[in-house]
């Protein structure tokens, strides 16, 4: 046969209707067993292979998973790994989107996957985002959805998130302990979970160590190494400039850097440096930056995990939450070696 063999074919070949055809590739138990073998030897023979698209639709499933992020970053790309790697497993297929931080492109590509009959979500929202009504317009519909890395209250769905408070109290404390006396942080856009869990953990640290926090030193701005470079001149101009910065990602963390360096100041003597995330780059820089590591393929796998549990359990999970925990890489960025003993300061 020139073209590829149907149903229909089947059907005319064993004088059958094309519902007992069907029912019989189904293995339905009103079909004989004389013509089940019947059709699978002839399917065989014609080299017979089955709609996926109208079979997904039979069956409301088509083991496709929408996955959202902000971006493909490194530590995203990581994330994404984790979740291809158990959704293959279990039979899934990934579709991506990137958000490039755009409220509006967010939008585009929830309506996007949803045409293309996604058996569900996995999200991580933009920078930008503020209303979540795309996303409650599909758990409206009972789609399975799982929020991941950059979780919010607005939306009552299992989540996967690092524990950020932790790592921003790991770091400053740090920084303390090293000597350093102003500390300020380069904070993330106010609207986003990740970016006030950071700061908690950087204001729980100053208020374990009594040191008086000053709203100067707190600045907010994008995940952008632009951004941050101008962020940390201003800071280098003030009278009484910092002494150390904790960055909330690696990318800010370039950005502070090239600021210093340009002002001539050096690391870790003159001014320390932290950032968040441990991407690998931060370890050829010179000096070398300490950063927060995240286990970023594991949040990945776990929110794949959470994904196919809701496709398999009729029980409500909109509050199951997993958190994983961060570690401070130490290197010569905030290092006073001098001041350290033990992995503490004197």
């Amino acid at each position: 046969m020139d073209k590829p063999a149907t149903i229909k074919d089947i059907a005319r070949i064993l004088k059958v209707s094309t519902s007992t055809v069907s029912r019989a590739l189904r293995n339905a138990n009103d079909v004989s067993r004389e013509t089940k073998n019947a059709v699978q030897a002839l399917s065989e023979e014609l080299n017979y292979q089955p709609n996926k698209f109208a079979l997904s639709l039979q069956q409301k499933q088509t083991h496709t998973i929408g996955v959202i992020v902000p971006n493909l970053d490194y530590v995203l790309a990581t994330m994404v790994k984790g979740i291809d790697e158990v959704a293959l497993e279990a039979g899934y297929t990934v579709m991506v989107c990137q958000s490039n931080e755009s409220f509006g492109r967010e939008i585009v590509n929830t309506r996007r996957l949803s045409d293309s009959l996604v058996d569900g979500f996995i999200i991580s929202v933009s920078s930008e985002t503020k209303v979540f009504d795309h996303f409650k317009k599909i758990q409206a519909k009972k789609i399975p959805m799982v929020v991941f890395d950059r979780v919010t209250p607005d939306l009552i769905a299992p989540c996967v998130r690092l524990d950020n408070k932790d790592g921003g109290f790991q770091a400053t404390e740090h920084l303390i302990e090293q000597g350093y006396k102003r500390i300020a942080i380069l904070a993330g856009p106010k609207n986003l979970d990740i970016s006030n869990h950071r700061l908690d953990g950087y204001l729980a640290a100053l208020k374990k160590y009594k040191i008086k926090v000053d709203p100067d030193l707190i600045i907010n701005c994008d995940f952008n190494q632009d951004y941050a470079y101008i962020a940390t001149q201003e800071l280098l101009s003030m009278k009484k400039r910092p002494d150390a910065i904790f960055t909330i990602s690696d990318r800010m963390a370039i950005g502070a850097m090239l600021a210093i360096k340009e002002r001539g100041l050096k690391m870790p003597h003159d001014i320390g440096l932290v950032g968040f995330n441990n991407e690998p780059l931060v370890n050829l820089l010179s000096p070398a930056i300490s950063s927060v590591d995240q286990p970023a393929f594991e949040l990945g796998k776990t929110a794949a995990k959470l994904f196919i549990e809701m496709m398999h359990n009729n029980e409500d999970m909109a509050h199951v939450e997993e958190i994983l925990k961060p570690k401070l890489i130490i290197r010569e960025s905030s290092q006073r070696t001098h001041l350290v003993k033990n992995g503490r300061s004197k």
